[in-house]
């Protein structure tokens, strides 16, 4: 019985080591839903003037990474590091199998057919410097989660890429 305890608490205490080895940034939500990729600068200088603005050209793509699951995109939840920026996805949007959309700044028109969605808000969302993309489940559990400086950023496009 003495030996059992034993053995138990060093397998334990084993388990606990290589758990407190693993980096947090390498948690993998399961989600067929992934971030693609992020504009988190957008081309040119920076105005959110909604008439000549230029905050439509900053998005995020959310992929779908399933080989058999069409998901629904209403209901999820996408969010800035400290959620200033929050933008609940407020219809239905149906991603098919390797399809994606990109979530958008500035007004526009809704289109499954063109794959964007616009957040009606003329605000630029990312920081130009750096952030934390939050993509969030309806039922509030991580999807995914990126974060990135412009150091990330191999060859300052204002674009990092992420899941391949």
């Amino acid at each position: 019985m003495r030996i059992r305890s034993a053995l138990a608490v060093t397998a334990a205490a084993g388990t606990l080591a290589v758990l407190a080895a693993t980096p947090a940034q390498a948690t993998e939500y399961s989600s067929a839903l992934k971030i693609r990729g992020v504009q988190y600068d957008a081309p040119g200088t920076d105005s959110n003037n909604c008439t000549t603005g230029n905050s439509k050209s900053e998005y995020v793509t959310i992929k779908n990474y399933s080989r058999t699951a069409t998901v629904n995109l209403k209901g999820y939840v996408v969010r800035d590091a400290t959620s200033t920026n929050k933008f609940v996805f407020p219809s239905n949007h149906y991603l098919e199998p390797g399809d994606y959309v990109k979530l958008r700044g500035g007004h526009g028109t809704d289109s499954d057919a063109n794959n964007v969605v616009y957040r009606q808000n003329c605000n630029f969302y990312w920081n130009n410097d750096k952030d934390t993309i939050r993509l969030y489940k309806p039922s509030g559990a991580h999807a995914d989660t990126h974060a990135y400086t412009r150091y990330d950023d191999g060859n300052r496009d204002g674009y990092i890429t992420y899941h391949g």
